[in-house]
């Protein structure tokens, strides 16, 4: 699944692609079978370049000198599905070698042959053994030979300006331009702190440069520019088109920045990359007083290396959730949490972000006294309130005529509204979709207060919602699970169970199907694992708010159950 991905990514950024297929010599290996399941799974333009010979002790050339016999298929049919795919894409070409009944020199073909694998056109599969060594050298005089270098394969497309009226921007890997680059890794070292990783597009940078980020006005000059070398960090004085390299201690580089020393150029950027959602979230809190003063900056940081991992603090259900790719991702990122940053976590199962809201009208009524001896407080507030459309939001109407509530106390009493709409009135979350008007009320001129005005316009709202039919609202996603066909009916099962609402069905290529529905979110906690299980890995899928419904009566009334409300004053 995640090759699979990985080749979907590369096509949709029009990266070439090839396949190397590893291990050639081991016993029972089925490399037929393999090479017809690659074929059927990433396309038809995947085709082997070298083809295995004498039981993997070997590989034969498929494309510069197609002699000799392979363990399996034939070299010269090989040979000549090749040269038929890389023709396609240059039609002067095609006469030639109609014309000279498809004999073509190697060296008429280069040029083609790039241009196949820049458009997709072409996919080559190599043979080859790492432990024995068989076919490394051929897959490097492929390199050599035949895959583009900087200068001929396709830039990365960048765009000039924000929002709409962004063009795009073409680089050329010319040392003689302004230097561009950009960020696509973050990482925190122990010992040399930030470390940002990026690939040089255009021009050329040394450890004197002085470089700025985005639209930023503020450079920052490189000092240390460094080689990544596995562990090691050895520093480079120069760097060209086509170089990976590092700077380190520049806080505000981010993933995804552009590097780039022309002040006077306008804001470039790069077309955003496209990441799996995030599906899965644990809430996380710490064991510690300690580490509480910690983890939101470590928290911080491991996002800032990792750009499938998110952070969210939702108010609603007072919780810190950290999201991630799956159990395993978020697994790795609190041993991580851990081990650098010394912080230990608690975790659960995030609560679900229900709502409430209303659906008929009703009126409230409240009035706020109270003396103590000396200045009392006295408040009095009529207001009606009416369901909106979902998704509407809150509406708050001054219709007072006649100065019954003075009106430097009507924004009290909204405050006191807002006040129910944020701890919610019967099951403790969040209330939404309802309009409030406040028609009447009465006030004492010694002993009405902001404070009176407040406390009644909460009790007034809450009188009223509690008469107008409440009801707590949960999340309704949009769910896309993409699994092999052959898993279509246990997949279609599964979701029934959690009542999911199936929309409809696609077809992908390499026998895979998507399948779109309507579930809840309280319904999905758990369903990565049985996804998991039901498709031996194969499946995956994603999320997307679409709206909010009514809960099922049962559980609205286990909800409210739950819910404690904190003691009111009198």
């Amino acid at each position: 699944m995640m090759t699979r991905r990985m080749m979907e990514r590369a096509a949709e950024h029009k990266l070439c692609r090839l396949i190397i297929v590893n291990k050639i010599d081991t016993k029972g290996k089925g490399l037929a079978d393999l090479l017809s399941t690659l074929r059927e799974t990433f396309g038809q333009e995947c085709l082997p370049i070298n083809l295995p010979t004498r039981n993997g002790q070997g590989v034969v050339d498929c494309f510069f000198n197609p002699t000799g016999e392979s363990d399996f298929s034939s070299v010269a049919e090989a040979h000549t599905r090749l040269i038929d795919q890389v023709v396609e894409v240059d039609e002067d070409l095609m006469s030639l070698y109609l014309e000279q009944g498809g004999e073509l020199d190697p060296e008429q073909l280069h040029a083609p042959f790039e241009k196949a694998l820049r458009e997709g056109h072409l996919v080559p599969i190599c043979f080859v053994s790492a432990r024995t060594g068989v076919g490394i050298k051929e897959l490097l005089e492929i390199f050599n030979r035949l895959m583009p270098n900087p200068e001929e394969g396709n830039p990365r497309p960048f765009l000039c300006g924000e929002g709409a009226a962004a063009v795009p921007f073409n680089t050329v890997p010319d040392r003689t331009r302004h230097a561009l680059a950009h960020v696509f890794k973050v990482s925190i070292d122990p010992f040399i702190g930030k470390l940002a990783v990026f690939r040089v597009h255009q021009g050329i940078l040394t450890k004197d440069s002085t470089l700025y980020i985005g639209d930023g006005r503020k450079p920052f000059k490189v000092s240390h520019l460094f080689r990544l070398q596995g562990k090691e960090h050895p520093e480079m004085e120069l760097a060209i088109p086509g170089d990976i390299c590092a700077v380190a201690k520049v806080e505000e580089i981010h993933f995804d920045a552009v590097l780039h020393d022309s002040h006077d150029e306008d804001y470039l950027h790069m077309v955003p990359l496209k990441f799996p959602a995030p599906m899965y979230g644990l809430a996380v809190h710490a064991k510690t007083r300690i580490d509480e003063q910690k983890i939101s900056s470590a928290l911080a940081k491991l996002a800032d290396e990792d750009p499938c991992l998110t952070v969210e603090h939702n108010h609603a259900t007072h919780e810190t959730v950290l999201r991630g790719l799956g159990e395993m991702h978020l697994r790795v990122m609190l041993g991580r949490l851990k081990d650098r940053f010394n912080v230990e976590v608690d975790t659960h199962p995030p609560k679900i972000a229900y709502r409430e809201t209303i659906s008929t009208n009703a009126e409230g009524h409240h009035r706020h006294k109270k003396q103590s001896g000396g200045a009392g407080q006295f408040g009095e507030v009529f207001l009606r309130i009416q369901p909106l459309p979902r998704g509407a939001g809150f509406e708050f109407v001054d219709d007072v005529v006649g100065g019954a509530i003075p009106n430097h106390f009507i924004p009290a009493v909204e405050k006191g509204i807002h006040q129910v709409l944020e701890s919610g009135a019967i099951a403790g979350y969040p209330l939404q979709d309802v309009r409030v008007s406040v028609y009447d009320g009465k006030y004492h001129s010694v002993d009405s207060k902001e404070v009176a005005f407040i406390a009644a316009g909460k009790k007034a709202f809450l009188n009223a919602v509690l008469q107008a039919r409440p009801m707590v609202l949960e999340p309704i996603m949009k769910v896309e699970v993409v699994t092999p066909a052959d898993k279509v009916g246990d997949i279609t099962g599964s979701l029934s169970t959690r009542r999911a609402n199936i929309q409809g069905t696609d077809t992908y290529p390499g026998g895979m199907l998507a399948i779109r529905a309507l579930v809840p979110l309280a319904e999905m906690a758990s369903y990565q694992g049985e996804l998991k299980s039901i498709t031996g890995g194969h499946g995956s899928f994603t999320l997307e708010l679409s709206h909010y419904e009514p809960v099922p009566g049962n559980t609205q009334k286990e909800l409210m159950n739950q819910y404690r409300p904190r003691e009111e004053e009198d």
